[in-house]
């Protein structure tokens, strides 16, 4: 039934002119009992007269009607009919081998490239065109080509195993006579000509028939004989070869009875039809999850995006607060500056102060400046610990501790000082009587010296103790706090002890003090450097 469908639709595809699915019934016939080839035969000439194009064929009318019936055999089980690559390429392979040529690999595939680019099959009437216009048949006469088609024909619709001229002997008069055998599944005729005009008889093949070599005899060389139930035939072929190839091909056909099977060539397709669908449903189950993962892909893609414009808006938001930093930092330095300024003014002015003591000062003097160097120690460390906020409680109560006592010292020197100052201002008498006076307190300064040693050792050993916090908050540095804090915070803590005198004196923003210009370029020097140290932590 599904064999005749095929040919069905080719004839209603035909008759139906207007396109619309529909035949009328006066167009139809109905028969009750028909040959399949004549049912073949009466669709073909519907079709035929509406969709052949006999323009530069090579082949006759016949040779395209067995060509439509296995394009109708090889085509795919769906409608509009149309044949695939691949039964394309075993079809003219089949054509070629029955042709007596050699199999072209490389012109097909140029072929198969150039039929993928416009479709992938092919329909009946453009596959009678591919073959009957000899374009893979170049070379060879159309006899050949005709022979060719029909021994494929034979073979794919009307399921002939082989065939071809033997010599029989008769059951009555035992004479030997060629005739034409051709071997079907289950029986093998034999005529008196390869027309298949006219029918000599049948050898019907069952489950207990048996082929068999013969010795020679009667001169034949090449005998063999087909055992029936109720007959035997002696047949002679024309050499050892196709002796074989026939004993091979009856048994074949056997054995196919036998088990139940069909015709191999059956068999091949309907597997290479299996192979289509199982390789379709993989292909339409690898697009399934092409689909999916382009979906995925397409949401990671707006994740992405999302997480893109996140980033951006921290890099804007980064870059305004570096903005504002430095904009910070800059106003910082305008503020050093001018308070740089401020104290050179005041170093200045100081200066000319300085010229007026007595030589009796200086060694006072020396100490005070080894004091200073120790405040700027000091106030290093305190800038390492205000940028490494989050220390220790216990690390912070000792700093404050040795901040305390400093500043206990402090104010005992101070009070040195006035008493240094008031000694000044007495007369001569009075002065040599001071200077043992002030001899034994710089005995008690030296004393407080030894002191403030012991506290820096202290210190140093704190400072040790936050090199290792320093650097675990290395990776926190953009959390510092701004150099303006850090000068509020800083600003107070430690002051200088300064030779006083008699007159106004001028104050800095660390109190009253004396600079030379040595000691402004160190300050400089030490403010410019904390200053570049902080734009690299930042």
């Amino acid at each position: 039934l599904d064999e005749l469908l095929k040919p069905i639709w080719h004839a209603f595809t035909a008759l139906d002119l207007d396109k619309s699915g529909k035949v009328s019934k006066s167009q139809l016939k109905v028969q009750d009992n028909f040959d399949r080839q004549d049912f073949n035969r009466m669709c073909w000439t519907l079709c035929a007269r509406k969709n052949l194009n006999r323009t530069h064929l090579l082949i006759s009318d016949e040779d395209a009607f067995k060509i439509w019936c296995i394009f109708n055999f090889l085509s795919e089980e769906k409608y509009p009919l149309a044949i695939v690559t691949e039964e394309i390429e075993y079809f003219l392979r089949k054509l070629t081998e029955a042709m007596g040529g050699s199999w072209v690999e490389e012109r097909f595939e140029d072929y198969k490239l150039e039929l993928s680019i416009k479709q992938q099959s092919l329909s009946a009437w453009e596959l009678i065109t591919l073959v009957g216009t000899g374009t893979f048949s170049k070379g060879v006469d159309r006899q050949t080509l005709s022979m060719g088609i029909t021994e494929v024909f034979h073979e794919l619709i009307l399921d002939v195993f082989k065939q071809g001229y033997m010599m029989k002997k008769g059951h009555k008069r035992k004479n030997w006579t060629e005739r034409w055998f051709l071997l079907r599944p289950n029986s093998m005729s034999y005529y008196v000509s390869e027309d298949l005009a006219e029918k000599k008889g049948d050898i019907v093949l069952n489950a207990n028939c048996c082929v068999e070599s013969l010795p020679d005899k009667e001169g034949k060389k090449c005998l063999f004989y087909v055992k029936c139930s109720d007959k035997s035939y002696e047949i002679n072929a024309s050499d050892k070869k196709r002796k074989q190839e026939w004993i091979q091909a009856i048994q074949m056909c056997l054995s196919l009875m036998q088990l139940g099977r069909t015709v191999p060539h059956r068999e091949s397709l309907q597997k290479r039809r299996d192979l289509r669908q199982k390789q379709q449903g993989e292909q339409e189950e690898l697009e399934l999850r092409m689909r999916e993962l382009q979906t995925a892909n397409e949401n990671k893609q707006h994740q992405l995006e999302a997480l893109r414009k996140k980033l951006e808006e921290a890099a804007a938001n980064a870059a305004e607060e570096e903005r504002r930093l430095l904009q910070t930092q800059t106003e910082q330095q305008d503020r050093y500056r001018m308070d740089l300024e401020r104290e050179k003014m005041v170093r200045q002015e100081m200066e000319e102060q300085v010229a007026q003591k007595s030589s009796e000062l200086e060694q006072y003097l020396q100490r005070v400046h080894e004091l200073e160097d120790m405040y700027h120690r000091l106030k290093d460390a305190l800038e390492d610990e205000k940028r490494a906020r989050q220390d220790e409680e216990t690390v912070r109560r000792l700093q404050a501790r040795l901040l305390e006592e400093e500043a206990i010292k402090r104010a005992e020197l101070e009070q040195i000082h006035l008493h240094q100052q008031r000694a000044i201002s007495e007369t001569e008498v009075e002065k040599q009587e001071l200077r043992k006076e002030g001899t034994a307190k710089e005995n008690a300064l030296q004393a407080a010296m030894l002191q403030l040693e012991q506290l820096e050792k202290e210190r140093q050993v704190a400072l040790e103790q936050y090199q290792e916090v320093v650097q675990k908050l290395e990776d926190a540095a953009n959390n510092t706090r701004t150099w303006k804090h850090k000068v509020a915070h800083h600003e107070g803590l430690v002051r200088l002890v300064q030779p006083g005198s008699k007159g106004p004196q001028k104050i800095t923003n660390w109190g009253p003090a004396s600079f030379t210009e040595a000691e402004l370029s160190l300050r400089e020097k030490d403010w410019q450097e904390r200053k570049n140290q902080a734009a690299e932590n930042q």
